[in-house]
C-alpha cells in the first residue's frame, strides 16, 4: 500500500488514513513528495486522468495499492463511511470483520 505526503494543510487527512492503516495492521509506505521529486512526478503521472482536478495536479494524499490507484482522502472517506474500504484498498476484508459476514449472509453461507 502506497499513499503520498505533502506539507502541512492536509496533514490531518494523512493522519486519518495513517491513524486508519495502522490501527487495521495494513502495511504500507507513505512516500514524500514534498522533498522527492521522482516520488511527486510518479504520484502526478499515476492518478489517473478522470480523477484529476481542472488545474492537473492532484494533491495528496492519494492512495495506492502498489501500482493500483485507489483514490484521493474523499474517495478513502467514502469508502470508509460505506463499509467499503477493503475492497476500496483492494484488500480481502479480514476474518471476522462485519464486511466479510455481511458478504456471507448475502451469498447465503452460515457461520
Amino acid at each position: 500500500m502506497l499513499f503520498f505526503l505533502f506539507p502541512t494543510q492536509i496533514k490531518k487527512k494523512q493522519q486519518e488514513v495513517v491513524g486508519f492503516l495502522e490501527a487495521n495492521k495494513i502495511d504500507f509506505q507513505q512516500m514524500d513528495i514534498a522533498g522527492d521529486e521522482d516520488n511527486r512526478k510518479w504520484m502526478r503521472e499515476n492518478v489517473p486522468g478522470e480523477k484529476k482536478p481542472q488545474n492537473g495536479i492532484p494533491l495528496p494524499p492519494q492512495i495506492f495499492n502498489e501500482e493500483r490507484y485507489c483514490g484521493d482522502f474523499e474517495s478513502f472517506f467514502s469508502a470508509k463511511e460505506e463499509n467499503i474500504i477493503y475492497s476500496f484498498l483492494g484488500l480481502a476484508p479480514p476474518p471476522g470483520t462485519k464486511m466479510l459476514e455481511q458478504q456471507s449472509v448475502l451469498r447465503g453461507e452460515k457461520k
